[in-house]
């Protein structure tokens, strides 16, 4: 399928249209389809995008500007006619082998008229269906009436277009482009603008390859242990902990960070120890130790800063370790600001005052994974981030909203 997206201005200019426009141009085309961006102002981010410039579709051309006022004093003169059919040509003519235009904004706001006067003579040739992604809307922003008139073209700002699909990115909103255009509010889609994991949390690349490989943004919750892999940190005990989870999180995945403690060899046979225990426990999806995702044969080596990112993403910690000096970990999830359910050992109770979770680390890991359970259900912090994980990622958007509408518009992505 082949998509352009129109609008005013495209990326690198900043504003909240132009980053949509971003997150679903890269991501679409990391999808498998064929996407071009047409703008007034902007210029080319991604080499599998192209960028198609035409001056005229800016809202801040001079000859768009010159055309404006005179259509705020009602005026609607052979400028505006001239501009318009310009338009219509340059689109006819850039939007030929188009399966999709996606316009944002252009069809309910009157920054350039003439475009949108342009757009509606493109939806009346029936390719390429439209998605008219409204997220302003001129004739109710008591800003922008003053400039508006009755009639044409004014009008096409509040009229439905035949044969198009409308899309907001709020219910709110949804509701009162129902109200402008008096339809149905069910024909309206309602696809929010999302948010970039990675980008926000500042995770690097060599993290954001371990996340996707492993699958962690859908893990729920995702588990963290960081530690070596020795016996005193008792990791089976960990293991256990999330069989016992299985049962309500059957997405719960642990990640434990750190490779066999380099002075024992006796360290490679406990490795070997808890692959057992995963097989018998048929946690081997569920569990993860980084030091061996690239096979046994070539070991990863975690750095701190990767560490510190997967901080930054788990729900929780779990540090169910015998004997520490001290227990730095401790004050890392602190930092991190991420719960964390640790042994019950003095080096602990000291690093944490009493200001965390404490199990007994020879105990009942049902019981230890019940505490979890029970944490989480009344953690709004939790279920908020697992709400922007599920609903509000970019791409959590991409696959659950905007796909299956393209799916319906036409042939399946080659």
């Amino acid at each position: 399928m082949r998509i352009s997206i129109l609008h005013y201005a495209a990326p690198p200019i900043v504003g909240g249209v132009e980053s949509t426009i971003y997150h679903h141009a890269r991501l679409l085309a990391q999808a498998g389809y064929q996407v071009s961006i047409i703008a007034g102002r902007g210029e080319s981010f991604n080499t599998q995008i192209p960028f198609i410039h035409v001056p005229e579709i800016d809202s801040r051309h001079p000859q768009v500007i010159e055309v404006g006022q005179a259509l705020a004093n009602g005026k609607v003169d052979q400028e505006f006619i001239g501009l318009r059919d310009k338009l219509y040509q340059e689109l006819i003519s850039n939007l030929d082998s188009s399966d999709v235009l996606i316009v944002h904004n252009v069809i309910t706001l009157h920054k350039n008229l003439a475009l949108t006067a342009a757009l509606k003579l493109i939806s009346e040739r029936g390719k390429p269906l439209i998605l008219a992604w409204c997220h302003d809307f001129a004739w109710q922003d008591k800003l922008y009436t003053p400039d508006l008139h009755p009639g044409y073209p004014w009008d096409l700002l509040k009229t439905p277009w035949p044969g198009i699909r409308y899309i907001t990115v709020s219910d709110h909103r949804r509701q009162r482009l129902a109200e402008l255009l008096d339809i149905p509010d069910s024909t309206i889609e309602v696809i929010p603008p999302g948010i970039d994991v990675f980008q926000f949390l500042d995770i690097s690349p060599f993290t954001q390859e371990i996340v996707n490989r492993l699958q962690l943004l859908e893990a729920d919750p995702l588990v963290l242990l960081p530690a070596r892999i020795t016996r005193r940190k008792n990791i089976e005990f960990g293991i256990q902990v999330i069989k016992s989870l299985i049962n309500i999180y059957p997405d719960v995945s642990l990640v434990v960070t750190g490779p066999p403690g380099p002075h024992n060899p006796k360290n490679i046979i406990y490795l070997n120890s808890l692959r057992t225990l995963k097989e018998e426990l048929q946690v081997e999806s569920n569990v993860h130790f980084l030091y061996e995702i690239n096979g046994e044969d070539q070991v990863l080596k975690i750095p701190d800063e990767i560490v510190a990112d997967l901080y930054r993403l788990a729900d929780i910690i779990i540090f169910p370790s015998h004997r520490e000096g001290f227990g730095i970990p401790v004050l890392e999830a602190g930092l991190a600001r991420t719960p964390i359910f640790a042994a019950d050992i003095p080096s602990v109770r000291e690093s944490s005052t009493g200001l965390i979770n404490l199990f007994n680390p020879n105990g009942d890991p049902q019981t230890v994974a019940s505490d979890i359970h029970i944490f989480l259900k009344s953690d709004r912090a939790y279920q908020l981030r697992k709400q922007v994980l599920n609903r509000f990622t970019w791409q959590s958007i991409l696959k659950k909203r905007i796909i299956p509408i393209l799916d319906e518009l036409g042939p399946p992505k080659k």
